[in-house]
């Protein structure tokens, strides 16, 4: 009924690692009923600190079996049997790939003793299996290689079933339950409380530190899509067993949760955010001018000095500003750096391209339509106001750029009338004015048709209010 499974592996996370040991014990629910263990050649050089736990060396599976060559065997050992193990997200991810890139497709219904352990007997100082042993008197003989790590779960997931008088590993088995993704020492409950609306999220350890923030259009999805995986990133095997707590706050669209993100990662500097914390590169449209005098455009990463005309928070967006510019007022794509066309460009054969690009159209004419694009990236730097959805149907999400600066955002009734710059400050929280955020709000100023956008240039004057 159960097969209770240890592993010893070259690493930490299954993409880039490889099984050195494995042991597989058969249990009825009552009693033991059958035993499988072996040595296994990862084909690689077994780590020195590996080697240093577990005691495992290369010599010893220098004339071990290869999993290919047992992946039959241990497939028998674990098909139709519920799979048991101590963390099990992690034996789990090992051994599911390593029989798949055999040719044999897997797939069981899991517990994890860590989970099982801190619902059934909680309040322990640790659930690590060490801890864990020693708290219930268990004796773990060769610890860290497969068969001491897997008689010792079997010992306690004996316990388990004895003291589980609240129907626990019944309940865990229910398909659809959820519980089998979840990192080992996150209460489902935690999990179950998570919204299916935009917003960012936070991931804390033990001590209650942020250790990772994100961010989503669906959190509850986004979360479960991160437990779902099967450890493809070392950081993610890692983190899995740092989760205690889950906190996250709506944000009622993605504009805001981008920006939110940015803002609370160089704030909290979360130790798992690792893209995020490295520099990040910001886009650019540039203008210079050819040879023959044309007005012509590009789009780079904006370096440490560059003067870019406009920034952008990626390449994509910087790219698709510049495409609805260029189509706006007409002019060339080849001279805008967004086509590589060794004569005309594709907008001139179909007749949408004056011929700028054959030296067809006079300079100073094409010139005064590039000005114009120019002057389009710089009209909208005043004080503007980009209404968004909020988090409950009666709000809506408000962020305040003064003169083309991001200040910061905010939440109000959707009542309020947005009349006045004064009253906009005292609904808004400031935020931190990093490139990200500027960029972002940037661009949807640029692109103001697929958004809200009220713009207050003066204490005199009505606002401009801009819509879908």
């Amino acid at each position: 009924m159960y097969a209770i499974v240890d592993i010893e592996t070259t690493g930490g996370y299954a993409d880039n690692h490889r099984m050195t040991e494995i042991a597989i014990i058969h249990h009825d629910g009552m009693h033991v009923t059958h035993r499988f263990q072996t040595l296994i050649n990862p084909g690689r050089r077994v780590p020195l600190f590996i080697t240093g736990l577990t005691g495992i060396t290369n010599n010893m599976v220098s004339e071990a079996p290869y999993f290919e060559d047992v992946a039959g065997e241990i497939y028998e050992q674990l098909k139709e049997r519920v799979f048991v193990a101590h963390n099990a997200h992690f034996d789990y991810s090992f051994l599911k790939k390593e029989l798949e890139e055999a040719g044999i497709s897997w797939s069981a219904k899991r517990l994890c003793t860590v989970k099982l352990s801190r619902k059934i007997l909680p309040g322990l100082d640790s659930y690590s299996l060490g801890r864990l042993a020693e708290s219930l008197g268990i004796t773990i003989e060769d610890r860290h290689r497969a068969g001491g790590d897997a008689e010792a779960t079997v010992r306690i997931f004996d316990m388990l079933l004895r003291r589980d008088d609240g129907g626990v590993i019944a309940k865990a088995l229910k398909r659809g339950s959820g519980d089998a993704i979840l990192p080992p020492n996150l209460l489902k409950s935690d999990y179950d409380q998570l919204p299916a609306q935009p917003g960012v999220y936070y991931f804390l350890d033990a001590r209650g530190e942020v250790i990772y923030v994100g961010k989503a259009i669906n959190i509850r999805k986004r979360i479960a899509g991160h437990f779902a995986g099967e450890a493809s990133e070392w950081n993610r095997s890692n983190i899995r067993n740092e989760i205690h707590r889950i906190r996250f706050e709506l944000t009622g669209n993605e504009l805001i949760a981008l920006i939110l993100e940015a803002q609370e990662i160089h704030d909290k500097w979360p130790r798992y955010n690792l893209a995020q914390k490295a520099r990040t590169e910001t886009w650019g449209i540039f203008d210079y001018h050819d040879r023959n005098g044309y007005r012509r455009f590009a789009i780079n990463a904006v370096s440490r000095h560059a003067k870019p005309l406009l920034t952008f928070a990626n390449k994509g967006t910087a790219w698709s500003t510049l495409w609805n510019k260029v189509r706006e007022f007409d002019l060339c794509p080849k001279l805008s750096g967004l086509q590589t066309a060794k004569s005309a460009c594709y907008a001139h054969q179909s007749g949408t391209c004056r011929g700028a690009c054959e030296g067809k159209e006079e300079t100073d004419a094409y010139n005064a339509r590039s000005n114009s694009m120019i002057s389009s990236f710089t009209e909208y730097k005043e004080n503007a106001v980009i209404l968004g959805r909020g988090r409950t149907p009666e709000e809506r999400s408000i962020i305040l750029v003064e003169d083309g600066r991001y200040i910061g955002f905010g939440f109000k009734d959707r009542e309020s009338p947005v009349t006045d710059l004064e009253t906009v400050r005292e609904w808004v929280t400031p935020g931190r004015d990093n490139r990200l955020a500027q960029s972002l709000v940037s661009a949807v100023l640029q692109n103001h048709e697929v958004r809200d956008v009220v713009f207050l240039p003066h204490r005199d004057q009505h606002p401009l209010v801009l819509s879908e």
